[in-house]
C-alpha cells in the first residue's frame, strides 16, 4: 500500500481528505501535537512531528495543507508573520526533505489560494493570469508557491477558493447572521466569490495525486463563481431567511482591519486547467453546492 505524508491533516480540508484516502493509502500526518492528532483522526492514522522526520524515502506522495487560518484574526504585524511562517517554513522543510531523498515521492501537492491573484474585478482569471495585485494575500501565496516549486519531483499547486463545508470554514462564519435574519451582501456586493464544495475540493486533490500528467498550478474553484450579492441571495434562500440587510464597507473595515480586503474584494477565478485535465465537478453551481450541504 502506498504511503502518503500529509501536513495540515487536522484542518477542515485535511480531515475530509484523510477520510477519502484512508482505505486506499497508508497515511501519516505531520502535527505539532501528534497525540492530539491521533485522538482526532483515529488509531489507524500515523502521526509525527516535523522534527521527528529524518528522511522521506518511504513516502510515495506528500500533500502539504498546513497554514495558519488567514482570516481568523486581525492582521497585526505579528499575525502576518505567523501566517507567513506557518506556510513558508514547513514548505521549505518538506522541499529540502524531497530534494535530499534517496527515493523521492512521486508527487508533491502543496497548498495555495486564489488570493495569489490579489484583488481583481470581474475579468475571468485562469491559471495563466499573471497581473497580480501586489497586496499581502498575494505576497504570501506567491512566495509559498515559489518555495514548493523548488521540489525535485512532480509538483502540483492547489490555488484554493472559498471552501463550502457545513462543519467549518468561511461558510460557518457567514451562516449565523443569515439564520438571525440579518444577512445580506457585503458593501456593494459586486465583488466575486470563487468557491468550491468540500467534496469537489478533496476529489480534486485525489485527482492530482493519481493523475501523473498533472503538474503546476491549478485553480481549485467551481466553474461558476458568483458575486457576493448573488451568493447572499442564494444562501438566504437555502436557509429560508430574508436577504434585506447590507453590511457597510466601513463596518467590515472597523471589525477586521486590513484583513477585510479578503471579503471586500475578490476574483472571478475559473478552474481551466482542472477541467482541461478531465476533472468533473460534482457541484458546479452554487445552488447545487448549497443544497448538498447540511445547513
Amino acid at each position: 500500500m502506498q504511503h502518503v505524508l500529509i501536513s495540515g491533516g487536522t484542518g477542515l480540508i485535511g480531515r475530509r481528505l484523510i477520510k477519502n484516502l484512508q482505505d486506499k493509502y497508508k497515511i501519516t500526518v505531520i502535527s505539532r501535537d501528534p497525540s492530539r492528532a491521533k485522538r482526532l483522526l483515529g488509531d489507524n492514522i500515523g502521526t509525527v512531528s516535523l522534527g521527528e522526520i529524518s528522511h522521506i524515502n518511504d513516502y510515495s506522495a506528500i500533500i502539504n495543507l498546513a497554514g495558519e487560518p488567514i482570516a481568523d484574526k486581525r492582521w497585526t504585524d505579528n499575525q502576518k508573520q505567523v501566517i507567513c511562517d506557518s506556510r513558508w517554513d514547513i514548505t521549505t522543510r518538506l522541499v529540502d526533505l524531497i530534494n535530499n531523498a534517496r527515493d523521492k515521492p512521486e508527487v508533491f501537492i502543496s497548498g495555495s489560494a486564489v488570493g495569489v491573484y490579489g484583488r481583481q474585478g470581474d475579468t475571468p482569471i485562469d491559471e495563466d493570469f499573471e497581473d497580480y495585485h501586489d497586496e499581502f494575500s498575494s505576497q504570501v501565496c506567491r512566495k509559498w508557491e515559489s518555495i514548493a516549486l523548488g521540489a525535485q519531483t512532480r509538483v502540483c499547486i492547489a490555488r484554493t477558493g472559498i471552501v463550502l463545508d457545513e462543519n467549518g470554514g468561511a461558510l460557518a462564519k457567514m451562516i449565523m447572521p443569515f439564520r438571525l435574519g440579518l444577512g445580506g451582501p457585503i458593501s456593494a456586493g459586486t465583488q466575486f466569490m470563487s468557491w468550491i464544495h468540500i467534496e469537489d475540493m478533496v476529489k480534486a486533490l485525489e485527482f492530482m495525486l493519481t493523475n501523473g500528467k498533472c503538474k503546476g498550478p491549478y485553480n481549485f474553484t467551481a466553474p461558476n463563481p458568483n458575486t457576493n450579492a448573488f451568493f447572499s441571495i442564494k444562501l438566504a434562500k437555502r436557509l429560508d431567511r430574508p436577504c434585506i440587510f447590507r453590511v457597510p464597507k466601513v463596518v467590515i473595515k472597523t471589525l477586521m482591519g486590513e484583513s477585510s480586503d479578503l471579503v471586500l474584494y475578490g476574483q472571478k477565478v475559473l478552474p481551466e486547467r482542472l477541467m482541461a485535465a478531465g476533472f468533473t465537478f460534482s457541484y458546479p453551481t452554487l445552488e447545487e453546492a448549497l443544497n448538498a450541504l447540511d445547513i
